[in-house]
This record gives C-alpha cells, sequence and structure tokens, in this order.
C-alpha cells in the first residue's frame, strides 16, 4: 500500500475518531476489531477519496442506527413455515471455503421467483445473511487469517444464472434494492463473482452493462463456460463445490438427487440451520421468556446510487428489447453463449 494511501486511512481514522459515541458503537459491530480494514474499504469504494469515503461511512452507520441493524440478527422470520417459503425463493446459501479461506456464497439468479413474501422479508433475510457473514462467520476465522498471513473479511460469490428469463424484469427494483442495501452499507466485500450457467439472455445484457461498470469491479467478474466446474475446482475442493457447479447441465435445482443437505440454498442445509438456530437464540437472550413476535423487520431502504440505477434502466432496455425479439417469458436456454 502506497504512502499516499496510507495517508488517507490515516484522515479517514482522524474523521472517524470525531463521530459520537452512537456512531462509534455502531462501527464497532462493523469492523468486528478490523478497523482499519474496513476504512479501507469505504476508501476503495471511493477511489481513495477520503472525504467522499467518509460521507458513505457516515451514512452507512446512520443507517445502520435507523434501521437497528445491530439487532437484525435477533430478528428471526417466523413462523419457521415463512422463512421457509423465504429461502425456497431467495435462493441464495454458502457452500464452504475456497483454498484461501474465503466464504463461498452461491446465488440462484436465475430460479429465484421472491413471490412468496413481501419485500422486507427478503430485504431483511438479505441483511441477515451480511451480518452473519461479517459477525459471526468471518470473526470465528484468526486461525484461517494467521494461516494466509492476512485478514479474512471478504467473500467469494457464485452467481447460477440457470432459467434466467425476461419475465424477471418484475424483479428488478427489489434487486436494486439489494444491489444498493450492498454498494452502500457493504462495500468491497466480494473478491470475485463468477457467472455459471449463462444463457443467451445473461451474455446480450452483459454486453450493454459491462462498459457502464467501474473497471475495479469489472476486473472481479468472471464469466465461466458452462457450470464452471473446472475452473471453479483451482479455487475449492469439490466438497465446497455449489450444487449446480457439480456436473454440466446439473443447474439451479432446489432438490437434486442427493437431496437438500447438498443444496446449499434450503433450509435444511447445514449453513441455513445454523444461521436460523443463532438467530433464534439471539432473539430468546435479547427477549427473554417473551414470545418471539412474528412480523418483517423494517429497513430503511437507502437511495440507489446513481450508477445501479443506471445499470437497472439499461437491462430493462435490454430485457424489453430480448422480450420484442423472442417473445415473452421464454426462458433463452440451449442457445450458445458468447462471452467477450
Amino acid at each position: 500500500m502506497g504512502m499516499a494511501n496510507n495517508d488517507a486511512i490515516k484522515q479517514l481514522q482522524s474523521l472517524v475518531d470525531q463521530v459520537d459515541v452512537s456512531l462509534k458503537n455502531t462501527f464497532k459491530n462493523l469492523h468486528q476489531g478490523y478497523e482499519t480494514d474496513s476504512l479501507v474499504r469505504f476508501l476503495k469504494a471511493r477511489d481513495w477519496n477520503v472525504l467522499k469515503a467518509y460521507k458513505m461511512l457516515i451514512d452507512c452507520l446512520e443507517w445502520r442506527i435507523q434501521s437497528e441493524i445491530d439487532d437484525i440478527l435477533a430478528k428471526p422470520i417466523v413462523p419457521t413455515e415463512l422463512y421457509r417459503a423465504v429461502r425456497d425463493s431467495q435462493l441464495i446459501g454458502m457452500s464452504g471455503f475456497s483454498k484461501e479461506g474465503l466464504p463461498i456464497i452461491a446465488v440462484g439468479v436465475g430460479l429465484s421467483t421472491y413471490d412468496k413474501a413481501s419485500v422486507n422479508y427478503y430485504v431483511q433475510s438479505h441483511i441477515q445473511m451480511n451480518e452473519y457473514r461479517d459477525r459471526v462467520i468471518l470473526v470465528r476465522m484468526p486461525a484461517a487469517s494467521k494461516k494466509y498471513g492476512r485478514s479474512i473479511g471478504t467473500c467469494v460469490k457464485v452467481l447460477d444464472m440457470t432459467g434466467l428469463r425476461i419475465s424477471q424484469l418484475n424483479q428488478l427494483k427489489l434487486l436494486t434494492v439489494i444491489s444498493s442495501v450492498d454498494d452502500l452499507n457493504y462495500p468491497e466485500k466480494t473478491d470475485t463473482y463468477y457467472i455459471v450457467n449463462a444463457p443467451y439472455i445473461f451474455s446480450a445484457c452483459w454486453k450493454v452493462v459491462k462498459p457502464l461498470l467501474q473497471e475495479r469491479t469489472r476486473r472481479k467478474i468472471q464469466v465461466l463456460q458452462g457450470c464452471g466446474r473446472d475452473e471453479l475446482l483451482k479455487i475449492m475442493d469439490y466438497a465446497s463445490l455449489p450444487h449446480f457447479c457439480r456436473k454440466e447441465g446439473s443447474g439451479s435445482s432446489r432438490h437434486n438427487k442427493n437431496g437438500t443437505f447438498d443444496n446449499c440454498f434450503s433450509l435444511d442445509h447445514v449453513f441455513h440451520q445454523q444461521l436460523y438456530k443463532y438467530v433464534k437464540q439471539q432473539a430468546e437472550l435479547m427477549e427473554g421468556t417473551a414470545p418471539i413476535k412474528q412480523g418483517s423487520f423494517h429497513v430503511d431502504f437507502p437511495e440507489p446510487d446513481a450508477q445501479d440505477v443506471k445499470i437497472a434502466k439499461t437491462i430493462e432496455s435490454e430485457f424489453h428489447r430480448l422480450g420484442e425479439r423472442n417473445g415473452h417469458g421464454k426462458p433463452l436456454n440451449g442457445i450458445e453463449v458468447t462471452i467477450e
């Protein structure tokens, strides 16, 4: 890290040292003992502009206080049947760790329907996974950090595009909200995005979206051929491969032949069982013997980043163009994907 960057870190640290106690307390929950690493993430997200990084961080801390994010891991989605419905329609999970010790987050982009619960439940679930990753999983990895000679504070994401269709355009607003939550409050938490099982519709959208992305973001995205198994095995063991990457044509099925225990999207998978158990235990500690209340945890949706809005509008325009050309709602699978 160069001298200019070190100076930027010191300047941002000096500004943060002057904030009030409530902001300092939520910042502790954010950085989990890795304060400098967290400052660097916000600086990177704002191209090392100290004042812009400071504003971004303060906005994030205020959002955490207003939305009570520090308590979100004590707010389970109940009853269990509702949480299962969320898990079955918002396909995301953790399949293991990379060879460098990074958590592997799998996302079923193409087959997520987001139609079994309200928007608030899906946003709550997404933020809970972020917070569980940062405040539980990564905090428990000092041995891995020591082994690899650096603190481990990021993850790898594998995005499965199986089943992506034009009719999913109606999910774009929700996905933009979730993307804005991540971009503005959890910046630089993903090392690499691997795109797998990409149909033609993704290839067409990628061509128009790619030029809009910052170079820093473009470098993180790798579009792999087919299910990406061979390439992914270079960075992770077979046991950590998401179920949809284990063989060609396996897809992002919710229940593969090995059952739901191998499907990291399922509530029956060990990751989701541990997460849900942890959240319910935290709720019991906070509420004592009082029954856990049903109801979504309201989160203030941040104003979408201007770049996110531009990308969303570009995707929407491309979806409409493809819909007019190919017929509405049809999955464009089985067509050769050209990757540039």
